[in-house]
Order: C-alpha cells, then structure tokens, then sequence
C-alpha cells in the first residue's frame, strides 16, 4: 500500500501505529479487516490491555478500605489514574467521577437535579432546583443517553424540553440555539460531536451565552474526548460525560466531570457504601466530591486501563489525532459526493466535520448496506445510532457510518468509497447520471 500524508498520526505512519493493537495482527489475507466502526467501540492497545493485565495479576486489593499496604498500593494506582483523566481534560482531580459509561454519568446529573428539586440535599442542592414551566434546552441531534434522562427529569419537576431543530442536512447552528433560550431556560445539553453527523459545537460560546441565562451547562463529550483537544475548564461547561470504550480504553467505565462546588453540591444518584462521612438509621452526610457519588466497589482495573489510553493518546498528541481523523472525513465526504444515489448526512463537501460520516442510500436499507460492505471486510455501523428524533427530522428511519480512530488508513477510507459505490448496482437499482 502507498502511505500518503493520511497515512500519518503526528510522527507516527499509522501502519506503526496498528502494530500496537492486537486486533490488526496479521490475519494470513492480502486485504484484512476494515474496521471502521470507532465512533461505537474502539480497539485497544496492548499498553492498555497490558495495564489491566498487571493491575489484577500483582496489584489487586481493595481501594479506600482498610489499612493495608496491599490496598494503599492499588488506591495510589486508582487514584493516579483519576489524576491522569483530569489533566487529559483540563480539570481538578476532585472534578472527575467514576461511572459506568456516558450514559451512566449523564444520569447521574439528571437524577441528582431531579432530588434537588424534590428537596433533597438541602440548601446547597437548592440551587438545581427546577419548577413547573422551567425550560430544558436540547438538540433535536442528540444521542439517547442525552435525551432520556432529562425527559425523566421534565416528568418528574413539570420543567419541559425545548428543542433546537435541526436543518435538512440534520445540522444546527449557534444562532438556532441561542433563539431558543429564554429566562425560563434551566439547562442547556448538548454534544460537542454529534455521533451521526460529525457536527463540531462551539462549545465554550455555547457555554458563554447558557450562562447568560442562568442556565447549567451539560455536554456530551463521548465523539470529542477521544478524538480532540478538549480543556472542560476552558470551555466554562458545568458536567460532561465521556466513556473509556471510545477512547482507546477498557469497557464498563466512563466519566463524569463536574465543576467541583457543582458537584459538591449535587445530590449523589446512587448511595452507599465509601459515600458517607456518617450515618444514622435517620440520615446521612456525604464526603465531598468525587467520593459521594462513587458508592460501592468501583471498575478499578478499568480505571488504571483509561490511564494507561489517556497516556497512549498523549504520546500520539491529541491536535495530531484530530487531524487525522478529519482527512479521513473530508476523504470520505468528498468520495461519496460523487457516488449517485447517496445522501450525505451532516456538515457538506467542503465543511469541516469530525472523523465520523453518515449516509443514506436511496433505495436500501442500511442494514442492506451494512451487510454489503459487511461481506467485503468493512466493519460499520448501521442503524439509527440511538438518535432517533434526529433520524426522524432527516425524514430516513436509518444511516450506515463510518467512523475512524488513530489505527485508520486512507486506503481504508477509499475501500469504504469504492464498496459503497457498487450497493444500489447489487440491489438492482439504476445507476443514476451524477
């Protein structure tokens, strides 16, 4: 294969790059595996799996539990792992909680807004507090996990979701946002990276004029954490949320982020065991952030494994992935612009976009194309991504996206192209003039 200029991560050739996963070990076949399904689950480095791998065979024992050398040793890995994800992001250690996964740690705000207006958590959570008439501003592009949990909140407090509509090409603006808001807006969530479009957010303007208003500030940073700069502090947003899986990184946990009086403040979702400073069989008082919200046994080995990507991400550079990862766009978009009877979802030819790109084929289904590309080795993702009120604007019940990490290649990117080109000629359909 010729290596080209997107080829290259930073100062790495991305076929170097590949040879630290294990899942591109050489199969015996002159073309392996397209995988081009990052945006949902990313392959992982040896350096991360090696890092789990030595935590539980040498390092095991309980963390914050007991006063052994045994459990202060795996505290100090857990915790430094946490200082770690806080510097990736531009925060305070005490500004970043374990959870589950995005999802997880967006519930985790929403259920906490959700007590604080039933009163709970006293005065310093009256300031989430949320009345009957009181305004959620959402996009009608996010994800589920960023739509679910504050339709829970709005049944719950009488507040109500307003949307910010989407344009013919599932896209919005700064301009349509900011005409939504009004005194009544309480919160403001949004994604910097829409994982169907690959739309960029102005995030810290977002932010700026959110603030004007009142309004708390929640970002889903799932398509952006793992693929961008991202600084949480410079960008003035108050949570945010991001998962290990897309970044390189272990599955069953992700982060939550919260300015630290936010969060201090913040009624904890889930109580328990390593939350509380006391507690009677009437009540009880919880430690600061990020420890209230962390009740019971955390993902330990996952934590030290998120570390251990964050480092690896580090030495690529983050300015160097997010390059990459937009050639690769921009390879792709301008392929498919050209293939009659595909329709590009999200930012046009020409626009800047994330390394994600979605499409429709008039005629197919995308489970049809996926299928296709599927028996020729290329590994996407079909389907309504979990965004279905966006799908529903674009007027199409599902897309096929190719989405690319650092392990990427161009020739990866024109095989996509290429495949696609050949769907609507399988199923029958008249090739159009373009």
């Amino acid at each position: 294969m010729t290596h080209t200029d997107a080829d290259a991560v930073g100062g790495r050739l991305v076929r170097d790059i590949r040879l630290d996963f294990p899942a591109f070990a050489s199969s015996g076949h002159d073309r392996p595996t397209a995988y081009l399904d990052s945006a949902a689950t990313s392959q992982r480095p040896t350096a991360v799996l090696d890092a789990e791998r030595d935590y539980l065979e040498h390092h095991l024992a309980a963390v914050h539990r007991g006063a052994s050398a045994a459990t202060g040793e795996s505290t100090t890995l857990f915790e430094d792992g946490r200082a770690d994800v806080a510097r990736f992001v531009g925060v305070g250690d005490r500004e970043i909680v374990w959870a589950q996964n995005a999802t997880d740690a967006l519930n985790m705000v929403a259920l906490g807004i959700a007590d604080a207006s039933a009163g709970i958590g006293g005065r310093d959570a009256a300031r989430f507090a949320l009345q009957p008439g009181d305004e959620i501003v959402l996009t009608e592009a996010e994800h589920h996990a960023n739509l679910l949990p504050w339709q829970r909140v709005a049944q719950r407090t009488g507040a109500r979701i307003v949307p910010v509509r989407v344009d013919e090409h599932g896209v919005w603006s700064i301009d349509d946002l900011a005409a939504v808001l009004t005194e009544r807006t309480r919160i403001v969530a949004f994604a910097e990276v829409s994982n169907v479009t690959g739309m960029i957010a102005p995030v810290a303007e977002i932010a700026e004029i959110a603030h004007r208003h009142g309004s708390f500030v929640v970002l889903d940073a799932c398509q952006s954490v793992p693929h961008r700069p991202v600084d949480f502090a410079a960008y003035g947003v108050d949570f945010a949320a991001f998962s290990a899986h897309k970044m390189l990184g272990p599955n069953g946990i992700g982060v939550l982020y919260g300015r630290e009086e936010l969060l201090d403040a913040l009624p904890p979702a889930r109580t328990g065991g390593s939350t509380i400073t006391k507690v009677t069989l009437e009540e009880a008082h919880f430690l600061p952030a990020p420890h209230r919200f962390e009740a019971g046994t955390q993902a330990v080995s996952q934590a030290i494994g998120l570390a251990a990507a964050v480092r690896y991400l580090e030495g690529i550079g983050m300015d160097a992935v997010a390059a990459h990862e937009e050639a690769f766009a921009a390879r792709v978009v301008d392929g498919v612009a050209a293939l009659p009877g595909v329709r590009i979802v999200g930012p046009q030819p020409g626009e800047r976009r994330a390394g994600l790109v979605s499409v429709s084929v008039d005629g197919v289904h995308a489970h049809d194309v996926g299928q296709f590309l599927d028996e020729a080795g290329i590994v996407v993702r079909v389907g309504h991504h979990c965004a279905q009120p966006l799908h529903r604007a674009l007027g199409i019940t599902a897309t096929t996206r190719a989405s690319a990490h650092v392990y990427t290649t161009a020739d990866e990117a024109d095989r996509f192209v290429s495949t696609l080109g050949e769907v609507r000629g399988f199923f029958g359909l008249a090739r159009e003039a373009s």
